[in-house]
């Protein structure tokens, strides 16, 4: 985990989506924060030492979907489709599948596996797995106002946590979608699904994977009335518009500059907390300050 000392800070943007506006002050104290999203691997001890058993391995309640299909009430998750042709952007039910057997362990399926992906982000994680995960290791989960001025790594006002250009000199600075969403990924960063949570360059704390890769949990509740009617970019919004609903920020691999370009410290999202897809992780933190 990497210290990131208390301090006041510009949240939230004016220049991107309406979720993120007005430009406010907050201020946060100071808070330990896993310097990377937690993983494959960790997850794994978690379920090992623990027994856990995650959302998306258990079937569904069928009174939370009464208008589902019965033979759909069977342990699962979302998972990305890629269509082979252009769609309408409008219309997320053309790239989102309800895929049984897809779990934190088969991310595409039961046929798949996270065999090589160890130090992979862990996905197919609802809220309440990730509240789990974080009681069994002694932490907890970051507020909105603490991912944010974490992942800004010490710069005020800035697009990206590295500056205003997504990437410059050429660089990719983070696991996103290159090309025509979500038809077309060419993958110039050198991954099409997630990637090893190292592998892109650091913020200015020394964080990893502030944006990209993966959404991330926090614990803060999803907003005002009127941001609960706004539905999701990144998949299907289960539920009505009273479901519970918690912040998700940094975006993930499926955004792109033609659809859903938040992989920026100040974009967020609400998601129900029973959303379980492939592209939602998390990361953890410690309010504690060093030396006690």
């Amino acid at each position: 985990m990497i210290w990131i000392p208390g301090g006041s800070f510009l949240m939230g943007s004016n220049s991107f989506y309406r979720e993120e506006r007005p430009v406010r002050p907050a201020s946060v104290d100071g808070f330990w924060i896993d310097t990377y999203p937690v993983t494959n691997a960790e997850f794994q001890e978690f379920v090992e030492a623990t027994g856990y058993v995650t959302y998306s391995e258990r079937p569904p309640n069928p009174s939370m979907y009464p208008d589902a299909d019965p033979q759909m009430l069977v342990p699962g998750s979302l998972v990305f489709k890629k269509p082979d042709r252009p769609v309408n952007l409008r219309n997320n039910l053309a790239w989102w599948e309800y895929r049984p057997g897809a779990d934190w362990r088969h991310p595409q399926g039961p046929e798949s596996t996270i065999a090589g992906c160890e130090n992979h982000p862990v996905v197919h994680v609802a809220y309440e797995d990730a509240l789990a995960y974080a009681a069994w290791a002694g932490k907890e989960l970051p507020t909105e106002a603490e991912w944010e001025f974490a992942a800004r790594g010490g710069l005020e006002g800035k697009a990206y946590p590295w500056g205003d250009a997504s990437n410059p000199d050429g660089q990719f600075m983070a696991n996103t979608w290159q090309g025509h969403f979500p038809y077309q990924n060419s993958a110039d960063d050198g991954y099409e699904g997630t990637s090893p949570v190292d592998a892109f360059p650091a913020n200015g704390y020394g964080l990893f994977d502030m944006v990209g890769n993966t959404w991330e949990w926090t614990s803060s509740p999803y907003g005002a009335e009127q941001e609960q009617q706004q539905e999701s970019c990144c998949h299907p919004k289960p539920g009505d518009d009273k479901s519970v609903r918690r912040v998700v920020k940094g975006g993930s691999h499926l955004c792109a500059p033609n659809y859903c370009l938040r992989y920026r410290p100040s974009a967020r999202q609400g998601e129900t907390v029973d959303s379980s897809t492939c592209h939602i992780g998390f990361r953890c933190v410690v309010r504690q300050p060093p030396g006690t």
